[in-house]
């Protein structure tokens, strides 16, 4: 027990150190990040979320840019409830890349931070937040559900270099008729 609680307490350490490494794009541009993405990969270590990462499945959103510089998310998840859609709405921060969101999930305030991303095919985002303790989420996005082993190859080292254990970095299959096709997405 004492051995268990040593090992997560030194992944924790390292997720803390790793996520004050973590920098935006380099001169980020809103306008070129706009447009459809898939999550096409992901890293959480989250014991909870553990019993579910067979289940996932490559989610699909829409990034809108707003005039004042925030942002809109549309996603679309493939649950076994069906395709839900979930609206989520960033702020801009004083740093082009940064974002904050308030999740209703957990009632706080979550930060976000494009790290790398070429606006045509991938993009490198890291999720943080602290609230009982810390946690960080890597995902991997996708102009398309298929990138290149290159690009997956660029987001696995990133999850390590962050502190993930490898079983915790997943690439999910594509969802299926999420959204459904005749939303004409």
């Amino acid at each position: 027990m004492r051995t268990t609680v040593l090992a997560v307490a030194m992944v924790m350490a390292c997720l803390a150190a790793a996520h004050e490494d973590v920098r935006p794009q380099r001169d980020f541009n809103l306008q070129r990040f706009a447009g459809r993405w898939y999550r096409v990969g992901l890293a959480y270590a989250s014991e909870k979320f553990a019993p579910f990462r067979d289940k996932l499945k490559a989610s699909m959103g829409v990034v809108t840019a707003l005039p004042d510089g925030n942002v809109n998310l549309t996603m679309y998840d493939a649950t076994p409830l069906g395709c839900l859609v979930k609206v989520y709405h960033y702020q801009k921060t004083n740093v082009p890349g940064q974002f904050t969101y308030f999740s209703t999930r957990h009632n706080l305030v979550k930060d976000m931070t494009v790290v790398e991303t070429n606006y045509t095919d991938y993009a490198l985002v890291v999720k943080h937040k602290v609230f009982n303790r810390e946690y960080t989420q890597v995902a991997l996005y996708g102009r398309s559900t298929a990138v290149r082993t290159s690009v997956l190859d660029r987001f696995r080292s990133f999850a390590l270099s962050q502190g993930f254990p490898r079983d915790s970095i997943l690439t999910p299959p594509p969802a299926e008729n999420c959204p459904p096709s005749e939303s004409g997405l």
